[in-house]
């Protein structure tokens, strides 16, 4: 049998807490990049990375050496992080 080839495009959302709306537009381009940062250093190539004040959206083709749980962790904790740096 030949080879299997896979690619798994992963579409995450994630709220504030409480929705309340901390992502502020002064950052907003500033920490999409940031995420964009996480996922790479994971090996996640990201695709499109968005979202509003209160969410953010996440496409990446998921690498074969991460899990979903552990990209998901390492996108809320870093960016939780990296937000509260900013004041906010």
């Amino acid at each position: 049998m030949g080879q299997s080839l896979v690619k798994n495009y992963i579409h995450i959302v994630f709220s504030t807490k409480e929705r309340e709306p901390f992502i502020l537009e002064s950052i907003e381009v500033e920490l999409h990049v940031y995420l964009g940062g996480v996922c790479k250093k994971l090996g996640c190539q990201p695709v499109k990375i968005g979202g509003f004040n209160d969410h953010v959206h996440v496409l990446c083709l998921l690498s074969k050496n991460v899990t979903l749980v552990k990209l998901v962790e390492e996108l809320k904790s870093h960016s939780s992080k990296w937000i509260k740096t900013k004041g906010a």
